[in-house]
C-alpha cells in the first residue's frame, strides 16, 4: 500500500480576483498541487453551470466572497466535506453548512494576527502621550507645553480590553513583555481563564474607570449596539486614550463626540466607526483628540496570505485525519463577530 497522502478533489469556490488576490505567491499552485482541483474558480454567478461537475469535489477553498448558496445548490455538493475559508467571519454562509454535517473552517485567527498587533502598537503609543503629544506640536508655543504635558508612561498602568476572544487573547499574549497591568471584560471569560491568561476580570464600568487605555474588541452582535455609552466615556480617567478596532456600532458616537468635546485630555483611536466613513456632518472629523483610520487594523496587503498559509495547513490536517483547529461549531457561530 502507498504511503503517498490522498488528492482530495477541491473547487476554489469565490470570486477569482479574491482568490488571486489572497491565495497570491504560489499559494494557488500550492492548493493545486496538494489537490485535484477543479481547472476553474466557481463564482457565485457561474454555480449553476458548474453544479453538475461540483458533485464529486470534496473540499472547498475559499476566502471574502464566497458564494451565499441556497440551500438546494448547497445539496449539489454532494461529496462535500469541508471548507477552507480564508477570511474571517463566517457567520454570514456557515449555518446550513454545519447543519449537513460539512465543516466549516475560518481563518479568523490568522486574521486576529494584524488586530492584535495594530492594537498593540497604539497601546503602547498611548501609554506615552504620543497622539495627544503630536497634535499639539503645530507651533512652537505647542511643542512647549506639549512637552510640559505628563504622560504616564509604560510602566505599571493598566490596559484593559473589552472581550476575550480570539483578537483579546493574541492581544493579552503580545502585551505580556510589557509591565503593564492588563485586565479584560467578558461575560464568557471563567475565573479558571483569566488566571491562565495572567488578567484580572473587571466590569465595564471598572475597565474605564481604571484604565489608562481601553480598547474594545468585542464581537459583531445586534445586542451590544451602542453599549459603549456616554456614562462610561464620561468616567475614563485623565489622560486615557479608548482604542476602536472592533465595530463603530457598539459605540454611542454621539457620546463619544459629545464628551471628548469637553475633555480635550481623552483620546479616541477609531479604526471603525458606525456607519463607515462617519457622515459628512459628523463631529468626528472635527475634534483634535479624535483619530479615525480607514478600518486598516485587520488582513491587508500581503497580511492576506497569511490566511491562506493557514488554510493550506489546516487542510494538510484534513487529509493526514488529524484534528483540524480552527473549525467552526455551531456554537461558536452564535457568539462570532
Amino acid at each position: 500500500m502507498s504511503d503517498t497522502p490522498r488528492r482530495p478533489k477541491a473547487v476554489f469556490l469565490c470570486d477569482g480576483n479574491q482568490i488571486d488576490r489572497v491565495y497570491a505567491r504560489g499559494r494557488k499552485a500550492r492548493v493545486a498541487e496538494l489537490t485535484d482541483l477543479y481547472a476553474t474558480v466557481v463564482s457565485q454567478a457561474a454555480f449553476d453551470e458548474h453544479a453538475d461537475a461540483l458533485a464529486d469535489r470534496q473540499v472547498v477553498f475559499s476566502t471574502w466572497g464566497m458564494p451565499r448558496l441556497r440551500e438546494d445548490q448547497i445539496d449539489r455538493l454532494r461529496s462535500l466535506e469541508v471548507v477552507f475559508y480564508a477570511a474571517g467571519s463566517v457567520k454570514h454562509f456557515a449555518e446550513p453548512y454545519l447543519a449537513r454535517g460539512i465543516a466549516v473552517v475560518s481563518a479568523w485567527a490568522a486574521n486576529a494576527v494584524p488586530v492584535a498587533e495594530f492594537a498593540l502598537a497604539q497601546i503602547l503609543l498611548a501609554c506615552k502621550g504620543y497622539f495627544r503629544n503630536a497634535t499639539a506640536v503645530t507651533s512652537p508655543e505647542g511643542y512647549r507645553s506639549a512637552r510640559a504635558a505628563e504622560a504616564r508612561g509604560v510602566f505599571g498602568e493598566t490596559v484593559a480590553l473589552i472581550g476575550a476572544g480570539m483578537i483579546g487573547r493574541r492581544l493579552i499574549e503580545l502585551l505580556k513583555p510589557f509591565t503593564l497591568n492588563v485586565a479584560a471584560v467578558d461575560p464568557f471569560l471563567s475565573d479558571a481563564d483569566a488566571a491562565a491568561l495572567g488578567v484580572a476580570k473587571v466590569s465595564l464600568e471598572q475597565a474605564f474607570a481604571e484604565a489608562l487605555v481601553v480598547s474594545n474588541h468585542l464581537p459583531n452582535l445586534p445586542e451590544l449596539r451602542g453599549v459603549l455609552n456616554e456614562p462610561l466615556l464620561a468616567s475614563m480617567r485623565p489622560g486615557a486614550t479608548f482604542i476602536n478596532t472592533g465595530r463603530g456600532a457598539q459605540v454611542d458616537e454621539a457620546a463619544l463626540a459629545k464628551v471628548f468635546a469637553a475633555r480635550p485630555d481623552l483620546t479616541a483611536l477609531l479604526d471603525v466607526t458606525f456607519p463607515e466613513p462617519p457622515e459628512a456632518d459628523s463631529p468626528l472629523y472635527r475634534l483634535p483628540n479624535v483619530r479615525i483610520s480607514t478600518h486598516i487594523a485587520g488582513s491587508l496587503g500581503d497580511e492576506v496570505v497569511r490566511m491562506a498559509d493557514w488554510m493550506i495547513d489546516e487542510f494538510l490536517a484534513f487529509r493526514c485525519g488529524r484534528p483540524l483547529r480552527y473549525a467552526v461549531t455551531a456554537e461558536q457561530l452564535r457568539t462570532m463577530a
